[in-house]
């Protein structure tokens, strides 16, 4: 197999991290991992946990979508945390993670690497784009209101959210003057 990132190297079988089974490229340092060997590897050593790493080399992330080393089809690019920018190549066609030279480090660091086959998963992207959106109406809140008010207004709302009587404690609030009769 050639790699897809660089086109320069070719995929050798290796051990990543001495561990499980993988392809590394010979020329830019990426592994081919398929998420079964990887799935394999865990079960047989569930115990084992990934410590972390606090001095990361460099981390490369290609830029642009990567072509699967085995079915030559479109690799999709996965986000991997909401920590980090870096994405993921993975080929649906596979099940096969192209991981960028200092990308393993990088999962450790995150304490990512022992659930890599989650990472690919639907529940998973769907729970970092949940996250990055409570993320992003956090920034917009904070902007306009400031940080003051609105971690007043965060606290707020968890007390009411806790008051049996919440409805009537919110037309209050909304009330322009919840002392004037209607009429």
């Amino acid at each position: 197999m050639h790699c897809s990132a660089c086109k320069r190297g070719s995929l050798v079988p290796t051990r990543l991290d001495d561990l499980f089974i993988a392809h590394r490229c010979n020329h830019c340092g990426g592994h081919w991992v398929l998420i079964s060997d990887f799935v394999s590897w865990k079960q047989a050593h569930p115990e084992r946990e990934f410590a972390a790493i606090t001095a990361l080399e460099e981390s490369e992330d290609s830029p642009m979508a990567l072509f699967c080393p085995v079915s030559h089809t479109l690799m999709r690019k996965l986000k991997i945390s909401t920590d980090t920018e870096h994405r993921l190549d993975y080929s649906a066609a596979v099940g096969g993670v192209w991981l960028d030279k200092g990308e393993w480090p990088l999962l450790k660091s995150l304490g990512l690497a022992s659930c890599l086959n989650l990472l690919v998963t639907e529940g998973w992207q769907l729970k970092l784009k949940q996250s990055q959106t409570e993320l992003n109406f956090a920034d917009h809140y904070r902007s306009k209101f400031g940080d003051a008010n609105y971690q007043e207004l965060k606290r707020i709302r968890a007390w009411l959210a806790t008051q049996p009587n919440r409805a009537e404690l919110r037309q209050y609030l909304l009330s322009d003057d919840p002392y004037r009769i209607k009429g």
